[in-house]
């Protein structure tokens, strides 16, 4: 079986290995495949494959139909979006993922950018770098306001694995929780906002400025979710405006962003480049269980199939 793992650099950037697949088989790994006119360059890189490795490459029906020897797609990543899956199936291609296992990573870059938005972290260090401690006239100083998280609430929308991981982490916190699906218009208000829905027609655009107008005036909004999630000029309008009073994401609508894109520059707002899933230990996982997946399949077993 030959494996061709098409953008493998984001999961591994040269920190662990990819020798577990040479149990298949014969392996090649691509640490890009760029997306060109008629897709050239990665119908040239899978045609011969067998099974193939992806992460943000998008796998379209015809590449497959091209690829005769295809029958094993593995999605490094639990969304699958990139796959058509519908052609797959058609094609008997199976297609796995990894369900999960960013859950904890995320998680904590969700607190990590709600405590960067509560107690300015980073710009208190960049200060004292700078030497505005040395002739401070006190002994301890703010270049902006600290807040306390106990007692605040927190709205959370999605409340699956990674919602309620943050919940727990909130609740230790004291922070009071309100989740969206049970109480939708009191977790729109709370003082924070943490996003961790999926995308989909549904939720596309969920913040827009009809339900920023629902939030509490001065909230934080937080999304690790997906960029596509926010309709970004109705946040940056608010962030401008002081209806909310900080943005923290780890994702945007498009990934490099636009240089035009609204959120980037505005003081309020701290972006993140999609790096809450991106621990060693999570990438190892990853790994394993795409291992694990590939190891089923041939065995007849149906370990996270999709199709």
């Amino acid at each position: 079986m030959k494996t061709v793992i098409i953008d493998g650099f984001t999961t591994n950037p040269g920190d662990l290995s990819w020798e577990g697949f040479s149990q298949f088989g014969t392996y090649e790994v691509y640490d890009r495949t760029e997306d060109t006119e008629n897709d050239q360059l990665i119908l040239e890189r899978i045609r011969d494959a067998d099974a193939i490795l992806v992460n943000g490459n998008q796998i379209t029906g015809d590449m497959m139909r091209h690829c005769p020897n295809l029958k094993f797609i593995s999605e490094c990543a639990t969304g699958y979006d990139n796959i058509d899956i519908k052609t797959a199936k058609e094609l008997g291609i199976a297609v796995t993922n990894v369900p999960g296992y960013s859950t904890d990573a995320v998680a904590q870059h969700t607190i990590a950018l709600l405590l960067e938005l509560t107690n300015h972290v980073a710009l208190h260090n960049t200060a004292v770098q700078q030497g505005e401690w040395f002739d401070a006239p006190d002994f301890c100083f703010t270049k902006k306001p600290l807040t306390l998280l106990a007692g605040k609430t927190l709205g959370i929308v999605g409340y699956g694995a990674i919602g309620k991981r943050v919940a727990e982490i909130a609740d230790a916190l004291g922070m009071r929780i309100l989740k969206y699906r049970e109480e939708p218009e009191k977790a729109l208000a709370a003082d924070v906002v943490t996003l961790h829905c999926p995308l989909n027609e549904e939720t596309r655009h969920f913040i827009n400025r009809e339900t920023l107008a629902r939030m509490k005036d001065g909230a934080l909004l937080i999304n690790t979710g997906r960029g596509g999630l926010l309709d970004e000029a109705a946040v940056a309008e608010a962030l401008k405006t002081g209806k909310l009073a900080g943005l923290a994401a780890d994702v945007l609508s498009s990934e490099p962003p636009a240089r035009d894109n609204p959120l980037i520059g505005i003081p309020n707002a701290i972006i993140t480049p999609h790096i809450a899933w991106i621990p060693k230990e999570t990438r190892e996982y990853l790994i394993q269980v795409c291992l694990d997946n590939q190891k089923s399949f041939l065995a007849g077993g149906t370990l996270n199939r999709i199709v």
